[in-house]
């Protein structure tokens, strides 16, 4: 700690990001904001991941935290002062020694489609093959085609955002869906061919959203981070994750949320939160939503998601997930 005569602390802050081009260009953003909120120069620490070096289905190897446990073991370790996290990617049992201590404003939470000839969803032919490595986006694009009169063929794919739009490229798929917040992200949002609607395909919970950790004991730093929080996108991801954890479900599962902020004019007053569990092949899917008041406390916001969760099991959600284990 400096005492208050002494000079400011220009030691640089280490931050702990993923090595893809996505993690680095969002952790870069983070990188530029924290430098302008404290005149610190900001250190980008490159930290693998098992779920980078890992080739095998994400759902096989479990899912939650791969992508998350070797920036939190670097944060604890004293090698980095905090972490970016897709919010996404994160288990909903947030351990004690750490902070979420900013959630920054969300991006697009919506799925895209980029597909071959510039195709949307609705113009897919039927037995159109469709990459993503994702049991919900399988599960709601599958009953998406049913509503549609027609059939796809979801096939799991892994990789980047690069390799997995080189599978349309090469004629390998017709189609991949990929989060819009990534492709913003990168500067690629000109290779979406369709928007999900969000009324069709609910996305992950927390999706478009990043997470900066850092220990619970650093109160300097928590403070300064908390400058980048968004209070609306902290209620909205704390509801779908709250969902997410009283279905018993990790990141893997094929649960989609969505919280929207209602709004009566420019005042916000009611926060909607949606949610969907389905079996893979899109045959069956539980839908539901509830609507309240903003949650103003963070109590609130996880008894939003247990609600819905409650509902959701009692109409038999949980018979649904039982291909999470597969």
């Amino acid at each position: 700690m400096n005492s208050a005569n002494s000079a400011p602390d220009q030691r640089p802050l280490k931050l702990g990001t993923r090595r893809s081009k996505l993690a680095m260009a969002q952790s870069g953003h983070v990188a530029d904001a924290v430098r302008a909120l404290t005149g610190r120069p900001v250190e980008l620490v490159e930290i693998t991941t098992y779920g980078d070096v890992s080739r095998e289905n994400l759902a096989q190897i479990g899912g939650t935290g791969v992508f998350v446990t070797a920036l939190r073991d670097a944060l604890l370790r004293g090698e980095v002062d905090f972490a970016v996290h897709s919010l996404k990617d994160l288990p909903t049992a947030q351990p004690a020694e750490l902070v979420l201590a900013a959630i920054p404003r969300r991006e697009d939470p919506r799925d895209v489609l980029v597909a071959r000839d510039g195709m949307t969803f609705e113009q897919l032919p039927d037995g159109a093959r469709v990459g993503t490595g994702s049991p919900r986006r399988m599960a709601q694009l599958n009953h998406y085609a049913r509503q549609l009169g027609k059939s796809i063929e979801t096939v799991a794919i892994r990789g980047n955002v690069d390799t997995r739009i080189g599978f349309v490229r090469s004629g390998e798929l017709d189609a991949v869906v990929l989060a819009a917040a990534g492709l913003n992200r990168v500067g690629m949002s000109a290779e979406v061919t369709d928007f999900l609607s969000v009324d069709n395909v609910l996305p992950a919970p927390g999706q478009g959203a990043l997470a900066i950790e850092c220990t619970a004991d650093n109160a300097d730093l928590i403070a300064v981070l908390g400058k980048l929080d968004d209070p609306h996108t902290r209620a909205a991801v704390t509801a779908e994750r709250s969902l997410l954890a009283a279905l018993e479900a990790g990141c893997s599962a094929p649960v989609g949320a969505l919280a929207d902020l209602l709004a009566d004019g420019q005042v916000v007053n009611e926060m909607r939160l949606r949610g969907v569990v389905g079996t893979t092949d899109g045959s069956t899917l539980v839908q539901l939503s509830t609507t309240g008041s903003v949650p103003q406390s963070y109590d609130e916001a996880l008894a939003l998601g247990r609600e819905l969760a409650d509902e959701m099991l009692a109409k038999g959600a949980a018979g649904l997930m039982g291909e999470r284990a597969l």
